[in-house]
């Protein structure tokens, strides 16, 4: 069997990066290309794999990624073929904390958000999570995990146990707790 693709998903602004960069300083190499720099926002980087956008048409890139960890939005996770296993870590956090932090990063970026109402964007998030987590289930070559966002902070250790049992092999357990830094949770509801 081939080795899985590591997978993490979750709303924006759920805690993937943070996923993301705890299991690269555990030892699994990131599929990023580095075109989303680090800022503000994410000051440790996104962590982001532009292809990803793509992947309803351009599933090349999944060979190489075969052992690796790359990060997919919720949405997109329907578009990744049946043909090999995969692992997703799946962040997920309040609803509330996603839309805050959502709104405090399109602020500081000086661009628009959507055109929604936060209850109405706080039901279609909703709704779009309960469809992909039915998809998921009923998919026998993808693996789950649901990670809180708030314990993974403020309990790394846990997590970090429960993360590195899922995905196997021999990661540094102490290195992807260090990469979880508390003072970066800042939209807290």
């Amino acid at each position: 069997m081939p080795q899985p693709v590591i997978v993490v998903s979750g709303l924006p602004r759920s805690g993937t990066s943070l996923a993301m960069q705890a299991i690269h300083a555990g030892g699994i190499d990131p599929v990023t290309d580095g075109e989303r720099a680090a800022d503000a926002d994410n000051p440790r980087g996104y962590y982001e794999f532009e292809r990803v956008k793509a992947l309803r048409t351009d599933k090349a890139w999944l060979d190489s990624a075969a052992g690796k960890v790359v990060k997919v939005i919720h949405m997109l996770l329907p578009e990744l073929p049946d043909d090999r296993p995969y692992r997703v870590v799946f962040m997920e956090r309040d609803l509330d904390e996603v839309l805050a932090s959502q709104s405090t990063m399109l602020a500081r970026s000086g661009r628009a958000g959507a055109a929604l109402p936060p209850d109405r964007l706080k039901a279609i998030y909703g709704q779009q999570l309960r469809q992909v987590h039915e998809w998921l289930a009923a998919r026998m070559n993808f693996a789950v995990l649901r990670v809180p966002y708030r314990s993974f902070v403020t309990e790394p250790s846990a997590q970090v146990e429960r993360i590195a049992d899922f995905i196997g092999g021999q990661l540094d357990r102490a290195a992807m707790v260090r990469a979880v830094d508390p003072s970066l949770y800042r939209n807290k509801a």
